[in-house]
């Protein structure tokens, strides 16, 4: 959902495809979708961004993997394995701004997709080893990890560049992702069982607003740990001003990019947490 960084010396951002990925649906909360799985290890849950399980996502997917976790990603939208930038992907997005499983405009929401990605966060849990499992969501799903850190089995959830509700009004942007009686529950984790969230984002990011991390961290405290990327113009590494994909588009797999630090702590994060 933006276009990558300029690039230095031809890298760009990874990509891969769905070699060695394996397909079954998985049904829970009156929903199926397919859900793509590899690794051995402890368990994350990786919802996909808008428009789906593009190359990106397939990479950051792969990346888990090769860090030693077990990555189930939920085909909730769009083709596998399809390009993120094409002419196919529009269709997708409109259809999920009219989707009640999303509530894509709503404030305050309990989304029906949240019962959904807890009742495979706890199928997965019970598949794999470690403590619990992660729960990584991005773009338009970045608001869904949290809502799954309702149930005991997520001890690692991470919010990267969180899009719903669309912010088009003040309210909108400043809605957290999901209802106050979830948020409560994520309170209440946060207080007595010792969960932690992570947060990335873009400085000037306009669909991921600063708002929303500032509700969640009055909210949350230090249990929110925030990784805000400088995009203002003039950045050092020539981010553009609508830098959007912390963990995939904008990546580029160099020491010191931030992108690239970013991706490297969200790893030690889950690492910390499952294992």
């Amino acid at each position: 959902m933006t276009s990558p960084n300029s690039d230095v010396a031809g890298d760009a951002a990874p990509e891969a495809d769905l070699t060695g990925w394996t397909a079954e649906p998985f049904t829970a909360a009156g929903f199926t979708y397919d859900v793509y799985r590899k690794g051995e290890g402890p368990g994350v849950v990786l919802i996909p961004e808008m428009p789906g399980l593009h190359p990106g996502v397939l990479a950051l997917g792969n990346h888990l993997v090769d860090n030693g976790f077990t990555v189930a990603a939920p085909s909730l939208y769009g083709t596998p394995g399809a390009p993120g930038i094409r002419p196919g992907a529009v269709p997708v997005m409109l259809r999920g701004c009219v989707a009640k499983e999303f509530a894509a405009f709503a404030t305050n929401a309990d989304r029906p997709i949240a019962h959904y990605l807890r009742a495979l966060a706890r199928d997965l849990n019970e598949q794999t080893p470690g403590k619990g499992v992660g729960v990584i969501g991005e773009c338009w799903s970045g608001g869904f990890a949290l809502a799954a850190a309702v149930d005991d089995s997520v001890l690692a959830p991470v919010l990267s560049q969180p899009s719903l509700p669309i912010g088009l009004t003040a309210k909108q942007r400043a809605d957290p992702g999901l209802s106050e009686a979830e948020l409560k529950v994520v309170e209440r984790r946060a207080a007595e069982d010792g969960l932690c969230a992570l947060g990335l984002r873009f400085s000037e990011d306009p669909m991921s607003p600063g708002a929303r991390f500032k509700t969640l961290k009055n909210r949350l405290g230090d249990a929110f740990e925030v990784i805000e990327i400088d995009s203002r113009k003039g950045n050092e590494h020539g981010f553009g001003k609508m830098a959007h994909s912390v963990l995939t588009l904008e990546v580029r797999e160099r020491d010191g990019h931030p992108a690239y630090e970013a991706r490297k702590r969200v790893v030690e994060f889950l690492k910390s947490r499952l294992t």
